[in-house]
């Protein structure tokens, strides 16, 4: 009776051993990667709404300052609030 050898041997299971570790490392590399680059997104998207949230802060400022020294028109702002704020929050922080 002839014996059938496993043409992979010792040596081909080590190789499929190999592989398989070598495909686990590369999936956890890249969740690291997915990982990494969606804290990167947030980060970037926390710098943007600060940026914005910075950029309303001062033009509220000016215009603010502009108003107290006379130099717009106090009812033009008013005007701006009655027509750009809706809710009733807002409206009721500026007395209206």
């Amino acid at each position: 009776m002839i014996e059938r050898v496993d043409e992979r041997g010792a040596a081909g299971s080590k190789r499929l051993a190999k592989i398989a570790e070598l495909k686990a490392k590369l999936r956890q590399l890249k969740e690291r990667q997915q990982a990494v680059e969606a804290r990167r997104r947030t980060l970037e998207s926390r710098r943007e709404r600060k940026a914005d949230t910075r950029r309303k802060i001062l033009v509220g400022a000016i215009v603010l300052a502009k108003v107290e020294h006379g130099e717009m028109d106090r009812e033009l702002l008013g005007r701006w609030l009655e027509q750009g704020l809706v809710r009733d929050d807002d409206r009721r922080l500026f007395g209206m």
